[in-house]
């Protein structure tokens, strides 16, 4: 396996890592200017040569992920035997740069109900580097994102006739989106996000009267009402108002992305 393939591995299965490459190589070192691994929390995939060098390189890499850092950083070693070194002496007398590139997890969004307005917000966040679940529990609307251009975000489409089961399996963090065509579905769902305790954000589309309504059930249900408020009904930016579905739209996916940032 290529480093990547090992890359996209990690990367379908949500898991935070850093790529590792010597950079430049002056003078003798075990490996190859160019010469690439990669670090997780606990995973090392491919070599750098071994030693110190590696050592030192997987050690600042889970630095990086315990930092959440996502900004590129390079490091210089030098490999004879009156350098520093922790993990023991490497005495090839080279030096070497090395490159740690961070290959953060994509923020994850879902969408529920895919009508118009569904449509439109998919349409827009499609083109970042998000995972994104679409669900809704008429096929036909699924049909209808085929028409979308080519989208950098990576999309699983979900058909469920109990969207429930489909939340109840989304990543922590992930931020949601309700908007079903049926109401009932739509309380369902709320009922469900607040369960799990560990979305990054729910919304619901919907009037402030609608909102009243799902709020006095939600409480009814055995929820605090803290917990409950914790649903953004209306969705959107204040500050767009307007009821054409793209306008809602945009205004949806401005206020998703800026929690996601």
């Amino acid at each position: 396996m290529t480093w990547m393939d090992t890359a996209a591995e990690l990367r379908r299965a949500r898991v935070p890592a850093v790529l590792v490459t010597l950079a430049s190589v002056r003078g003798h070192a075990p490996r190859e200017a160019g010469a690439k691994m990669i670090a997780t929390a606990d995973g090392l995939f491919g070599t750098i040569g071994g030693g110190n060098l590696e050592m030192t390189a997987v050690t600042r890499a889970r630095e990086l992920l315990a930092e959440d850092q996502r900004v590129p950083e390079m490091l210089t070693l030098r490999l004879n035997d009156k350098a520093p070194a922790e993990y023991g002496r490497q005495c090839c007398g080279g030096e070497v740069t090395v490159l740690f590139e961070p290959l953060p997890v994509p923020a994850s969004a879902a969408i529920f109900g895919i009508g118009n307005i569904g449509l439109e917000l998919t349409r827009i966040l499609a083109r970042h580097e998000i995972d994104l679940v679409v669900s809704d529990s008429r096929p036909e609307q699924l049909e209808a994102l085929d028409g979308l251009e080519a989208p950098v975000a990576r999309i699983r489409r979900e058909f469920a006739v109990v969207g429930e089961e489909v939340l109840a399996g989304l990543p922590p963090g992930t931020h949601v989106l309700i908007m079903t065509h049926d109401h009932a579905e739509d309380l369902h769902l709320c009922i469900a996000a607040l369960s799990r305790g560990d979305l990054g954000s729910v919304g619901l589309i919907g009037s402030s009267a609608k909102w009243q309504r799902f709020r006095k059930n939600l409480v009814a249900e055995g929820f605090a009402p803290e917990a409950v408020d914790t649903i953004r009904c209306p969705i959107g930016l204040p500050e767009l108002p307007g009821k054409q579905p793209a306008l809602i739209a945009v205004s949806a996916a401005a206020d998703l992305l800026a929690r996601m940032a």
